[in-house]
């Protein structure tokens, strides 16, 4: 039963056109072709590159976001009750007026009081801004080495119809798949964006088209789609660590030419160039097969996506360029400010008036200054 499911998985009509199989990838004459127990190297590679993050954000990143001048606002902290943590955990971090109005009369604060207290709680699992750096730097430093260590490689890929596999293919394409297995691994603990579940999708989707690509030596066309991603990605996270250590015009410059590079890149060349070529050409030499639409629809959810991103981008640009302000990340989540001595002076007040509030005071939640 299981040899049988085997030969199926593994049968020549899924994976290549008519008249090709695996027969096809067999060393021969000094050659060397892509094996599927190859990929296997990946799981320990991700598992080095987490061990790996952990060593350069605390020797690297943290001592180069001091540098830079990175640093934290202190936060208020939210004050230990039961009741609140108990509703904020397991029902709302964002409860309507009515469950604030509530929860005011279970614990016997005042609404104001309960507000705050909501506020504060969210801003203490709100990312700190070292945090951020720390992860942005480090992938800015993965995806520029991986730029042009695919240059390099793009070298060496073979202009016949059945490249051979070189060595610097080979790590190219273990480490790249390693590293993206590895964000898999630590999504629990990165930074979580309003794209979370789209970026899930992106990396599941990297992962199957790169090991199908490698399966069935489409070398060519995997090593040029992970090119032009790297290529963008790691203009857009220096753009972010410079925005964490307030470098306005620096900032500016790099996100505007990593929106000009996204554009070009996935906008442009990935779609009318290689989804062109891996679509639509191969439908003149053969007929399509399961393989052939597994590959271009993985192609076709990458483009939604970098739509998608574009749309946000586009949106960023938009909003910074009349002002010449600070680009800001559209997917990230604000933290909520407020002002010490407002918060004293409306402590003060609600003590002396017993939790009710007087029409006219300063508002608390203070929302209108400037993020650096």
């Amino acid at each position: 039963m299981i040899s049988r499911l085997c030969e199926l998985i593994w049968a020549d009509w899924i994976w290549f056109p008519e008249g090709h199989g695996w027969g096809d990838l067999t060393d021969h004459d000094g050659k060397v072709y892509p094996k599927p127990k190859d990929l296997w190297a990946t799981i320990p590679i991700a598992l080095c590159f987490l061990v790996i993050r952990q060593i350069f954000e605390r020797k690297v990143a943290i001592p180069l976001a001091v540098l830079l001048g990175v640093s934290d606002k202190q936060r208020v902290q939210a004050s230990p009750n039961p009741t609140l943590e108990s509703h904020f955990c397991s029902t709302s971090k964002h409860p309507p007026q009515s469950s604030i109005e509530s929860l005011s009369k279970q614990t016997g604060w005042s609404v104001r009081q309960v507000q705050r207290w909501f506020r504060r709680r969210r801003n203490q699992d709100r990312p700190s801004k070292l945090k951020k750096f720390r992860e942005a730097s480090w992938r800015f430093t993965f995806y520029l080495l991986a730029f042009f260590a695919g240059l390099a490689v793009l070298i060496d890929v073979s202009i016949t119809s059945e490249p051979p596999l070189v060595p610097s293919q080979y790590w190219y394409y273990m480490i790249e798949l390693g590293f993206y297995v590895s964000l898999l691994f630590s999504v629990a603990s990165d930074i979580k964006r309003k794209d979370f579940k789209e970026q899930i999708i992106h990396h599941v989707a990297t992962i199957l088209l790169i090991s199908f690509s490698w399966l069935v030596n489409y070398i060519r066309a995997g090593t040029l789609i992970m090119l032009i991603h790297d290529a963008a990605d790691y203009l857009m996270e220096s753009a972010k660590m410079f925005n964490y250590a307030g470098w306005r015009k620096t900032c500016n410059f790099i996100f505007t030419l990593f929106a000009a590079v996204f554009i070009i890149t996935r906008l442009v060349i990935l779609p009318f160039w290689i989804i062109h070529t891996t679509m639509v050409y191969p439908l003149t030499l053969y007929r399509p097969f399961l393989g052939f639409y597994f590959f271009n629809g993985l192609m076709c959810v990458l483009q939604v996506l970098h739509i998608f991103w574009a749309a946000l981008i586009l949106r960023m640009v938009i909003k910074f360029l009349p002002g010449n302000d600070i680009v800001e990340d559209e997917r990230s989540d604000k933290e909520e400010t407020e002002s010490e001595d407002e918060d004293n002076d409306h402590e003060r007040r609600e003590k002396s008036k017993n939790g009710h509030m007087q029409n006219g005071h300063t508002p608390l939640n203070n929302n209108h200054r400037k993020r650096h």
